[in-house]
């Protein structure tokens, strides 16, 4: 197999190794497979110095088997059609994997936003969104925007008022774009979902004592030993629930190098640094390593490649200590490095499965902004007061009187940001189970990533069926 293998053929393997296990007809396969539709577009914008520079945007559409189609928008040098058709196909297998039900889509500008002043990007911004609006590939039940490498919620703030400039229908028009700042109809727990939907995946597969057994590693997250690489949105948040849950952080890579200590560093002084200096060199509690592709190297138990696409490949794979590899990226382990990892039996959670967090989130926020009402309005306070009731009988029964600090633990009602944890967690566990049995059905030839891949194409399979275009 060849190393220049594109990343749209990296997923298409993966695709046809699951579909061996799959009696649809290849004709339906196909369909799931293809990309419905890639739109390339260029235009100019004017920066800060009066100057004129062409911006290249794409937006793919992988499938409409649901709708509407649903997925992220990054800002990198390394966008261009291979990627965003590569990462529209993942979002299609990942929405089905988590029951969320989108078509998956992608898009991006190739532009480095740290280049650029906000201004500036406003602008590019508003400008994408007029490119995608006149060529209907944005709105609630079309193609919904979310944030991916390289834009944040400020940047779904501008589509959603640039997209409310064009759109004739006010009444839905939040549900255009997700990851939105929460005072712009945004939903509670989104910036950290995506990180926070790789820890609840990383936690259940470490609770598998069996597999732990493998690895020779005591089952749950205590004590184990963790590499972020990656400290963006979803690297942070990932290595801050990881340490919560009681797993060490002992190195964290980013492109200006890397940092190391087997004892652990902490999270959020590491953040606080690199907000002070710019940079996670020099922590005064690691040492410096000399790149990131050199700290993939390092021995922990987990590894969290939290950045870009093809981080590990042929040539590294074989250097890499980490008895589990968790893709909280899209795409960081290539084809032919899952086959070395694979041989050194190494456990690799799939990006497919384990980055959905920031989807399904989205999905809520989504029929949040469809409903017009914030999670937990209609119910909290009558829960409260439910459970008020139920303390209060006790107490009466016991004659003991619980402290006013426990008793309003024991009685708070869900908030949006309880509902929304809460919802995820239970998704992320269910998926994982769901993949799980499925790998356990087809026994030790399937993997994880296949045994994921099986479960997306077979429910998209059945979509397409009851839609009626397949016999």
């Amino acid at each position: 197999m060849s190393t220049q293998v594109s990343f749209v053929q990296q997923v298409n393997l993966n695709f046809d190794k699951a579909a061996q296990f799959i009696d649809y007809p290849p004709g339906l396969l196909d369909q799931i497979k293809t990309c419905n539709g890639v739109y390339h577009m260029s235009f100019p914008i004017e920066k800060d110095d009066g100057s004129v520079e062409v911006i290249h945007g794409w937006r793919a559409q992988h499938s409409h088997h649901k709708l509407p189609t649903k997925g992220g928008i990054r800002y990198s040098m390394l966008v261009d059609e291979d990627e965003v058709v590569a990462l529209a196909a993942l979002m299609t297998y990942k929405c089905a994997i988590v029951d969320v039900p989108f078509g998956g889509a992608k898009g991006g500008l190739r532009i480095s936003a740290r280049e650029y002043s906000s201004q500036e990007l406003a602008r590019i911004t508003r400008r994408y969104t007029y490119e995608l609006f006149i060529r209907n590939l944005i709105g609630p039940g079309v193609d919904v925007p979310a944030p991916d490498y390289g834009t944040s919620e400020r940047e779904m703030g501008w589509i959603l008022s640039a997209y409310k400039a064009l759109a004739s229908d006010s009444l839905e028009v939040t549900a255009c774009v997700t990851g939105k700042p929460v005072t712009q109809s945004g939903i509670r727990g989104r910036k950290e979902a995506t990180g926070r939907g790789v820890y609840f995946g990383i936690r259940e597969a470490c609770s598998m004592k069996d597999d732990m057994k493998l690895l020779r590693l005591p089952p749950g997250l205590e004590g184990k030993t963790v590499i972020v690489q990656g400290l963006g949105n979803v690297g942070f948040h990932t290595a801050k629930f990881l340490q919560e849950g009681g797993a060490t952080v002992v190195g964290i890579a980013e492109y200006e190098g890397a940092i190391h200590n087997p004892k652990g560093v902490d999270i959020a002084q590491v953040m606080q640094h690199r907000i002070e200096t710019k940079s996670i060199l020099n922590f005064p509690d690691a040492s410096n390593v000399q790149s990131t592709a050199q700290a993939l190297e390092l021995e922990c138990d987990i590894l969290v490649p939290a950045a870009l696409e093809n981080q590990i490949t042929a040539e590294n794979a074989s250097r890499v200590q980490a008895k589990i590899i968790a893709e909280a990226a899209n795409g960081p382990v290539t084809a032919e490095a899952q086959e070395i990892l694979k041989a050194k039996g190494v456990i690799i959670i799939p990006d497919a499965y384990l980055n959905a967090g920031g989807v399904t989130v989205s999905y809520f926020e989504w029929l949040k902004n469809l409903a017009h009402v914030r999670f937990g309005r209609l119910g909290q306070r009558f829960d409260e007061n439910v459970q008020m009731g139920m303390l209060s009988a006790m107490e009466k029964l016991t004659e003991k009187r619980l402290p006013e600090s426990e008793a309003k633990l024991l009685t708070r009602g869900a908030d949006e940001l309880n509902l929304v944890t809460s919802g995820l967690e239970d998704t992320m566990i269910t998926a994982y189970h769901t993949i799980k049995e499925t790998q356990k059905q087809h026994g030790e030839e399937v993997d994880l990533r296949t045994a994921a891949f099986i479960v997306a194409i077979e429910k998209i399979a059945q979509s397409y069926l009851e839609l009626g275009i397949f016999p």
